[in-house]
């Protein structure tokens, strides 16, 4: 991934905390971030798919920061994850937090994008990228 396509996936980050956002900001704006994203894909690949991804994307991201590998006990589904995500997370200096969700959120796409494109990549993870979880959908401007 180029320089621009990665400046892509974390600036909504940036935008959704601002400069000088605490652990806990970072956290709720990746929380809602991941929100966004489930809200977007499950009608495409199901609950399960998400899951599956949001998991892979977990393990890539805790190769480089280890504090985010999720304990082995048993979870149910991606919303305990979330939960353990979050709490990891907040746990972090800001500039840590920052860096590690930025990763998360480009081992996520990346992923997708391995399995369906870029673009349509791009095209599903839209609303997720906007600055606001009440953005409405993109919308076709043809009649």
């Amino acid at each position: 991934m180029d320089s621009r396509e990665s400046s892509r996936l974390t600036a909504p980050l940036a935008l959704r905390v601002g400069e000088g956002a605490d652990s806990r900001q970072i956290t709720d704006a990746i929380g809602a971030m991941w929100a966004d994203i489930e809200s977007a894909l499950q009608p495409v690949f199901g609950r399960r798919g998400v899951e599956a991804l949001f998991k892979r994307a977990l393990h890539l991201t805790a190769s480089r920061h280890a504090w985010l590998e999720p304990a082995k006990a048993g979870g149910d589904g991606a919303a305990c994850d979330l939960t353990e995500l979050k709490a990891r997370i907040a746990a972090q200096p800001p500039a840590v937090a920052a860096e590690a969700g930025s990763a998360l959120f480009t081992n996520f796409r990346d992923l997708l994008a391995s399995l369906i494109g870029a673009r349509l990549s791009e095209q599903l993870l839209q609303t997720a990228w906007s600055t606001s979880s009440s953005a409405p959908a993109a919308q076709d401007s043809k009649p």
